[in-house]
């Protein structure tokens, strides 16, 4: 059984803060280790169902969070950019299940660190007109490729989500929002097991393979800035439905893979690296 992993670090065990997840902050450094634990304890947990390859690709910020010597052994790390899928670099139909540890609801929403892949630039995403953040645009890129998302890790607003798309996904939420910065945090042991044996009992279950987005697909994008929109619509097949909303059509995972230059032409532009 070979499983993909991708690790987000705003839906992580314990953290609440950007001090908790930026490179730089005060929390920094106990966060990146805060990041591989609750990684290590989905590894461990897809090693109990059968696991026999596991792939963790770093899918936060610099995406090099997460210090290999702090990896679970039995695992593969994905590490630093530029990656031509992002959050999502190293998936392929070959994966049985993916998992999503670590990850945070969608822009607009009241969760924990909540925004959308840019926190300062992109104000909404749509994908064939049904908003979306980073865990459904995720899922559909997976299941695009045939893949299930088997479980994700978060904050109760991300597992919210991530069922108002799939509820077929088990989710294990480690704390609770109480606004964007604060949280009600489950603690760390009970969080750590809760992911172990969810994922050992979601990656155990029949999965039914995920249906997969119509094959022509539409992802449309507001911008905050209207000059990245301007800028954007240089791009071949990108098209303008105001001064600040772009959108483009085609197939998943090249959707993805199309998002992924427009948010490096908006970094250029703004001075504001990805979230994620």
């Amino acid at each position: 059984m070979r499983i993909y992993l991708s690790a987000d670090m705003e839906g992580v065990t314990g953290l609440v803060d950007a001090d908790d997840v930026q490179p730089g902050g005060r929390d920094y450094e106990r966060g990146r280790l805060m990041m591989a634990e609750d990684v290590n304890a989905a590894v461990r947990g897809a090693l109990a169902a059968g696991a026999t390859d596991i792939t963790v690709n770093d899918a936060h910020g610099p995406m090099r969070n997460i210090l290999p010597e702090s990896l679970h052994p039995a695992a593969r790390l994905i590490r630093g950019k530029p990656k031509h899928m992002g959050m999502l670099e190293g998936l392929t139909p070959e994966h049985d299940a993916m998992l999503c540890v670590g990850y945070h609801s969608r822009a607009g929403a009241l969760g924990v660190l909540s925004h959308s892949f840019m926190g300062h630039e992109i104000e909404d995403i749509w994908l064939n007109g049904r908003p979306v953040g980073e865990i459904a645009l995720a899922h559909a890129t997976a299941a695009a490729l045939g893949v299930p998302l088997a479980a994700l890790t978060g904050d109760d607003r991300a597992c919210e989500e991530m069922a108002e798309w799939d509820a077929s996904v088990t989710t294990v939420a480690v704390k609770h929002a109480r606004d964007r910065f604060a949280a009600d945090l489950r603690p760390t042991d009970e969080a750590r097991t809760a992911i172990e044996q969810s994922i050992t009992a979601a990656l155990t279950a029949n999965r039914t393979p995920p249906a997969p987005p119509p094959a022509d697909s539409t992802l449309t994008v507001r911008w905050q800035s209207s000059s990245v929109a301007s800028t954007l619509l240089g791009i071949p097949g990108v098209t303008a439905t105001d001064t600040r909303t772009v959108e483009a059509q085609g197939t998943l995972p090249t959707l993805y893979r199309l998002f992924g230059v427009w948010m490096r032409v908006a970094t250029s532009l703004t001075n504001q690296p990805p979230y994620c």
